[in-house]
Formats: structure tokens, C-alpha cells, sequence
């Protein structure tokens, strides 16, 4: 099942998608705590708006270096345990809207990734009960300044600007992760391509490794990581990040305001 957060007229809602019909089937409230119950309203997918699909309430978890080959592109290798960072739910941003470049930085990079939402409050979460506490999964552009990453020594700044956490389009929660594919392009130049088979870590993993490290609260988004191929964006592009199954998320980019 695929669901969207949308807007109508004045009105933001929850939706699930009826592909076969291009439209949405409204909800009375957002699913993940209030489930399915529809309004009876229909709403042709044309005429809305797809925000960011989730706004964390709590928390933005990553991973970094979770891809072998962007690990080595890095000038490193994989690390033994995920390396978690944490960005502000402000970084979030909807499909169709524009990373903004900070004035701080020079070279501001995509990373495309496979994000997971959490729907149930998780600590301490086997791999094996990982499914359990996961509302579904949605595409995300980790995006950063790569620049001021090196600069620092640590990732919060350069991670963590307004517009540097896309996320959309929709949350799909019954995806079939099992040899799915990703890969971001800018302005229809293909730059990264991958194997979700190929992370370091799996998802069933990152959950219980953050879960162990703090408590996951439902709407919590955690992005697994991105695949080699990384590279600079600048005002005027457009970036898509395309997971197989769960569509495509985006972007323009714009310069510094």
C-alpha cells in the first residue's frame, strides 16, 4: 500500500494511492496513528500537491558509508558497526521543492537513499523483530556540503541545512526490498546506481543497532545509506533519486537565497 501526504485546495491530508485509477483515496487522519479509515472522498493525483510524505517528530537517523564503493570513494572502507548521524527534521522538504544552496558552502553534493519510517516506538529491537516496528519506506536525497564535512571533522553542519533532507514521494508500506535498485540522476545524467543487496549493513541491522543506541519514536526516519556516484549539484539542476517499486523523488536546486 502506497500513502501520501498531500495538499488539496487549503487542505493537507493522507491519502492512499489507487494507481489503477491516478487517484487518491482520502484519509481522516494520518494512518500511522489513526489507520485506514477512509472519508469517502476521491481526489485525482493531477490536481494535488505531494508534500514530504513524513515529518519526523522526533529524529532524523543516518548512515554513513553503508555502500562499500562510496566508502572507498570517500577514502575509506566500510565501517565495522553503522556509523549513525543524526539531521533536524527542518532539513525536510517534499517532492518538487528546491534543495536551497547555503552561502556557507562551495560544494554542496546528492546522495540518494532508501529511507525507512518507523511506525511503533522501538528500543532494544532484534534484526529479527525489525519488520514489527517499520510503517514502510520512502526515497530520500541526503544532501550535503561536502565541503564543510571535511572542514569539521564531524557531519552535523553538513548535513543538517534547511532543504537537506528531500524525502517523497510517497511511503510505500509493504515494499519489496529484495533486489531492488537505486540510482540518482542530475538533469537526466545518470551518477549513482545500486543494489539495495549491497549495503554493509541491512535494514533489519540499522534498526536494532539505532534501537540500541536511543529509542526510535513512530514517524522517526532512518536513511541507509547511498551507493557510489556522488556528486556536486549547483543552481539550475534538477536531481532524481529512483528506488525500483517506490518511484521517483525530484528535485531542483537553487542557489543561495
Amino acid at each position: 500500500m502506497k500513502i501520501a501526504r498531500f495538499s488539496h485546495g487549503d487542505t493537507i491530508a493522507f491519502g492512499i494511492v489507487d494507481e489503477e485509477e491516478d487517484e487518491l483515496v482520502v484519509l481522516k487522519a494520518d494512518p500511522m496513528f489513526a489507520g485506514y479509515e477512509p472519508t469517502g472522498e476521491r481526489v485525482p493525483l493531477g490536481e494535488v500537491k505531494l508534500l514530504a510524505p513524513v515529518i519526523p517528530r522526533s529524529k532524523i537517523v543516518a548512515v554513513g558509508k553503508n555502500y562499500r564503493e562510496h566508502a572507498a570513494e570517500m577514502g575509506g572502507e566500510a565501517p565495522a558497526e553503522p556509523l549513525l548521524f543524526l539531521k533536524p527534521n527542518t532539513s525536510v522538504i517534499g517532492p518538487g521543492e528546491p534543495i536551497v544552496l547555503p552561502v556557507q558552502s562551495d560544494r554542496v553534493e546528492h546522495e540518494g537513499e532508501v529511507a525507512v519510517v518507523i511506525g511503533r516506538i522501538a528500543k532494544h529491537v532484534a534484526e529479527a523483530d525489525a519488520a514489527n516496528v517499520i510503517f514502510g519506506y520512502t526515497i530520500a536525497n541526503d544532501v550535503t556540503a561536502r565541503d564543510l564535512q571535511q572542514r569539521d571533522g564531524q557531519w552535523t553542519r553538513a548535513k543538517g541545512f534547511d532543504t537537506f533532507c528531500p524525502l517523497g514521494p510517497v511511503i510505500d508500506t509493504d515494499l519489496d526490498l529484495e533486489g531492488g535498485t537505486i540510482e540518482a540522476s542530475v538533469n537526466g545524467e545518470r551518477r549513482q546506481e545500486g543494489r539495495l543487496a549491497d549495503m554493509v549493513h541491512s535494514i533489519p541491522a540499522i534498526v536494532a543497532y539505532a534501537s540500541s543506541v536511543f529509542t526510535l519514536l513512530p514517524g522517526d526516519v532512518i536513511l541507509t545509506g547511498t551507493p557510489a556516484g556522488v556528486g556536486p549539484i549547483v543552481d539550475g539542476d534538477t536531481v532524481e533519486v529512483t528506488v525500483s517499486g517506490l518511484g521517483t523523488l525530484s528535485n531542483p536546486v537553487r542557489g543561495p537565497r
